[in-house]
């Protein structure tokens, strides 16, 4: 046949978790697959690092095997990084950090120490190489692999599938490198780091966008492709562009890009630095400082001589009552005084005003005030972050929810 696309994805876990080895090798009831042809499902061939091959013979009939794929990787983690577990459960116990303490289980449910898995495939579900090459080519490749990478990679079990659309391959494995205390532990960056593979790019710092399992890929990568081509398959090596027609993974794949770029596009819309956040609420707090530093101001000058005034006031009528006990003379000599003591009271309203400002603006009393401000302003915004990125979940929930409906051909 002519060009195909070799494929080949990594991956850990996905919106249910970490992936699990019981896809691949069947350990659950194919018939209520929809995308999963029960009846070809005895072409399927599987393998792992324990009991090697399974596959059916001339007759059909699969040997029944004694351990399941998850069951293979508990027993290899327990046997290569038990030793680790314990020490490390030690040392928080002495440490008295019990809650820190974990199981084989625990590192096998963490994503940063399950297995990862790889998918290979050559070709589409249009076109593909013939299934017994395609075994052939993986079987080489994953033997290479565990030659050249064995010291701190191991291949668990892999699995060819020929029940689905397209023949594919699923492969499980941990890299694995010192813990620091003489003893193996899943870690993949220092096991790539102890493999020799350099950052793509050494001038920057190591990230998710220039780590070195990404030079690890891409030197399998070429394996797989000289191996392929070795057996004489010819493989397309133009990166896929635009609306063109891609084989199931590679669609996975850009699909799964497209949902990041989109969902981290509305976490940018949505998210300020925390920079952002204190300068904001700090030019929040000056302004409104300023501002209620104006009111406060106003109000305490308008609130204190009405009082005052008030009190003039109703001490004048008292005194201006006819039965007070005053003669008229002292009653027009209390009206002049008492009169004059309002009138002073409003011409003073402007001194009091500067009065309560210069409090106000008094550093200690002005710096505490603003810490408060701003921080209620800090407290506002992020609450309003979090409802608007708790809206966006929600939404990218419903949307994921409605695609997979979609897909199922529900309404």
């Amino acid at each position: 046949m002519g060009k195909v696309r070799a494929t080949r994805h990594n991956g850990r876990k996905g919106k249910d978790g970490v992936f699990k080895a019981g896809h691949n090798d069947r350990t659950f009831n194919v018939e209520n697959a929809d995308h999963i042809d029960a009846s070809r499902s005895f072409m399927n061939v599987y393998w792992d690092c324990y009991q090697g091959f399974n596959i059916t013979d001339a007759n059909g009939v699969r040997p029944e095997r004694k351990f399941n794929f998850e069951q293979i990787e508990h027993a290899y983690y327990a046997e290569h990084f038990g030793d680790s577990i314990d020490a490390q459960n030690d040392r928080h116990i002495k440490s008295r950090h019990k809650e820190r303490i974990r199981s084989v289980d625990d590192i096998l449910k963490d994503p940063k120490t399950c297995p990862e898995e790889t998918v290979y495939q050559l070709g589409t579900k249009d076109g593909h190489e013939d299934p017994a090459l395609f075994a052939k080519v993986v079987a080489e490749l994953i033997e290479e692999i565990q030659k050249l990478y064995g010291s701190n990679f191991k291949i668990l079990n892999w699995a060819l599938h020929m029940d689905e659309g397209t023949p594919h391959i699923h492969e499980r494995h941990v890299f694995f490198a010192d813990d620091g205390h003489g003893m193996n532990f899943p870690k993949q960056e220092k096991a790539c780091e102890a493999l020799g593979f350099e950052l793509p790019n050494p001038d920057k710092k190591s990230s998710k966008r220039n780590n070195r399992k990404m030079s690890f890929d891409a030197e399998v990568r070429g394996l797989y492709i000289e191996i392929a081509e070795k057996y004489g398959v010819t493989i397309e090596k133009v990166p896929l562009e635009g609306k063109v027609h891609m084989d199931k993974n590679d669609y996975i794949i850009a699909k799964q890009n497209e949902e990041i770029a989109d969902k981290k596009a509305e976490l940018e819309e949505l998210t300020l630095k925390i920079s952002d956040i204190d300068a904001m609420a700090n030019e929040v707090a000056d302004k409104a400082y300023e501002k209620a530093c104006e009111v406060v101001a106003e109000t305490v000058k308008e609130t204190t001589i009405k009082a005052d005034v008030a009190n003039i006031k109703n001490y004048e009528n008292e005194i201006l009552k006819p039965n007070s006990g005053a003669t008229r003379e002292q009653r027009n000599i209390a009206k002049v005084i008492l009169d004059g003591a309002v009138s002073l009271l409003k011409r003073k309203s402007e001194s009091i005003m500067a009065v309560v400002r210069d409090a106000l603006n008094n550093p200690v009393i002005k710096k505490k005030n603003h810490e408060e401000i701003a921080e209620v302003a800090r407290m506002s915004v992020r609450e309003r972050l979090a409802q608007a990125r708790m809206e966006a979940d929600i939404k990218n929930a419903s949307r994921d929810y409605n695609q997979k409906k979609h897909e199922r051909g529900e309404r």
